[in-house]
């Protein structure tokens, strides 16, 4: 984020709020991961891959029997979301799409039927499979949390944006905080910030504890667990 507290400006290009250091710091932490989850509003903001980039950690994770990136997570409302996006169509895996149950005709088609459908694919387009969900007016971090155990998944990277980093923050399941500042503000009002407000479990008579500080070029990492954590 920056010095104000903003993951994004209100421009329509990306703004970087990392360092080359912090990306390859990030691409080790995807690697070492389960899965990684981001909401809908950041596929349509960033229109990230979410896929691991060195090849040597790609390998290492195919060597270990995983495949070159974790599944990829996108938790959504019942909006669509645009098919040409890079995660559909990047080559780097699964991706699984949470959306939420609506009655009548579904909006998105990958949506389906039923609890789960898996759209057709053309060659080169990643694998979606798509989980309708109850939720109102959001998904329940539980219940997507229980789904995906039941996938195999154990160690979740949630990337963003506002609203999932404030929906896993006050259900209280987030282990362990990355919060890399970078040396600027962005000074917008409109812009979106890194959380909303919420009833925060890790508030002032239970704070996350300051694990590691680290300078990562010109930004730096602050890395906190949970209370129970460590």
């Amino acid at each position: 984020m920056s010095l104000d507290g903003r993951i994004d400006d209100c421009s329509d290009e990306r703004l970087m709020l990392s360092s080359p250091a912090d990306l390859d710091r990030v691409d080790e932490v995807r690697a070492g991961c389960d899965a990684i989850l981001v909401g809908a509003s950041t596929v349509r903001r960033d229109n990230p891959r979410l896929a691991v980039r060195a090849e040597h950690r790609r390998a290492a994770r195919v060597a270990a029997g995983l495949p070159p990136t974790p599944l990829r997570v996108v938790l959504s409302g019942a909006a669509a979301l645009d098919p040409s996006a890079r995660l559909f169509t990047a080559d780097a895996g699964e991706v699984l799409v949470y959306r939420r149950a609506v009655e009548g005709p579904a909006p998105h088609p990958w949506s389906g039927g039923g609890e789960s459908s898996q759209r057709s694919r053309a060659a080169g387009e990643a694998p979606v499979t798509v989980v309708a969900l109850p939720g109102q007016p959001l998904l329940a971090v539980a219940d997507v949390l229980a789904d995906l155990a039941r996938r195999g998944v154990r160690r979740l990277l949630v990337e963003g944006g506002t609203a999932v980093h404030t929906a896993f923050l006050t259900a209280g399941v987030v282990d362990e905080l990355h919060l890399v500042v970078a040396p600027f503000f962005v000074g917008e009002a409109d812009a979106p910030t890194f959380v909303a407000s919420g009833d925060f479990p890790q508030g002032v008579r239970a704070p996350m504890r300051l694990a590691e500080v680290r300078q990562l070029d010109g930004v730096v990492l602050l890395r906190y667990l949970a209370p129970e954590v460590g």
